[in-house]
Parts: C-alpha cells; sequence; structure tokens
C-alpha cells in the first residue's frame, strides 16, 4: 500500500508538467488566425485592385468629390457632380437623361464593386456614400492615373498623321518621285492613320465596358 501511494506520488507532478508544457490546439489556432488577420489589414489593397478602381473615370471622380466633401453624400448629388463633368457643363444644366445615365451607372456597377473592396461604404436602400479609410490606399496612385489619362490627347496623334501625309505629298511634287515610291509613302502614312484609329478604339471600348 505505502509503495503504490509513492509511486501515485511520484508521478503526479511529471502529469502536471506534461499538461503545461503542451500547448492547446486551441490556442496556437487563435495565434494563427490574429497573425493572418494581422497580416491582410497591414497588407492593404494590393496594386491590381487600385488599378482596377482607377482606370475608370467615374470611379476617379467619386474619390475625388468623397475626398473633397469628407462627409457623407446622397447618390443623386453625386451622381449628378460625376455627370456635370462628363458633359462638361454645370449641374444646373444637366437634362434628366444624363443624370439618369449615371446615376443608374453608379448604383448598379461603380459603387457597389467600391464597397466590395472597401473603398467606400455604400448603403443602397438608403443612397448614402461614405469614404473608408482604405482609400487612403489609393490616393497616391490617383494623381498619376488621371496624369496619363490627360497626357493622351488623341488629336496630338492625328495632328501628327496629318503633317507627315503633307510632308509625302510636298516631297512627292518637289522631287518628281516615281509614282510607285509615292504610293509607298502613302501606303505608310495610311498604315499609321489605321493603326492610331485602332489603338484609340481600343482604349475607349475599355473605358465603355468598365462603365
Amino acid at each position: 500500500m505505502g509503495v503504490k501511494d509513492t509511486a501515485q506520488t511520484k508521478a503526479e507532478p511529471n502529469n502536471k508538467l506534461s499538461d503545461e508544457s503542451v500547448p492547446s490546439p486551441k490556442g496556437k489556432e487563435s495565434s494563427a488566425d490574429q497573425a493572418t488577420s494581422q497580416e491582410q489589414d497591414d497588407s492593404g489593397a494590393s496594386l491590381d485592385v487600385i488599378f482596377e478602381i482607377l482606370k475608370n473615370s467615374r470611379r476617379r471622380e467619386v474619390l475625388h468629390f468623397l475626398r473633397e466633401r469628407g462627409e457623407q453624400v446622397s447618390l443623386g448629388e453625386l451622381a449628378e457632380h460625376v455627370a456635370a463633368i462628363e458633359n462638361e457643363t454645370t449641374t444646373d444644366a444637366l437634362t434628366s437623361s444624363e443624370r439618369k445615365r449615371v446615376y443608374v451607372g453608379l448604383y448598379q456597377c461603380h459603387l457597389p464593386k467600391m464597397d466590395d473592396i472597401g473603398v467606400v461604404d455604400f448603403n443602397q436602400d438608403r443612397g448614402h456614400i461614405t469614404l473608408t479609410e482604405k482609400a487612403d490606399d489609393f490616393e497616391k496612385y490617383l494623381n498619376r492615373t488621371e496624369e496619363e489619362a490627360e497626357g493622351r490627347q488623341w488629336y496630338q496623334y492625328y495632328a501628327a498623321v496629318t503633317v507627315l501625309g503633307a510632308m509625302v505629298l510636298a516631297a512627292s511634287v518637289a522631287f518628281s518621285l516615281p509614282g510607285s515610291i509615292v504610293l509607298g509613302l502613302f501606303s505608310l502614312v495610311v498604315g499609321v492613320a489605321g493603326a492610331c484609329s485602332v489603338y484609340h478604339w481600343s482604349v475607349e471600348r475599355e473605358e465603355l465596358d468598365s462603365e
């Protein structure tokens, strides 16, 4: 009897030490989950997401307007502002169709997408939009995207093609170039003009598709 009690007494500290040394699975999972959440919070929006949002002019105007106002705005107010910029007019001079077209586009497409990403908080039932803290991730890329859009002036491309064509015509007259050479040069001009047109069309179509 005494030997058995002594054996049990010696075994108890070992069991206690073993229990304390092994962390519970629940505690390990909680730590991993916390670490993963922390990594997601610190990473912010990815560049792909940022440029997907900023490639569209309407979404850029939404961010600009919300940043300038610094408070919650209504969908009607936001749609009027964006429509006025798109049509190069004032909000008072907008037609009902111009307002409606932008309103529907924002309500059905752009604002839900921005809300899913987390850059805005869009209450569809009440028609209220608020900028979130995540918008700070987009700020430094916003001006860069607009500068690229403004720098793409299509009239410059077509003006260059026109000048090239005029130079070919002047050279053919001044130097009495053979018809085959003149035809080849004009074919080159037409090819350049066609390439510019195709590129212009592709860019415009991408903008329309994103709207």
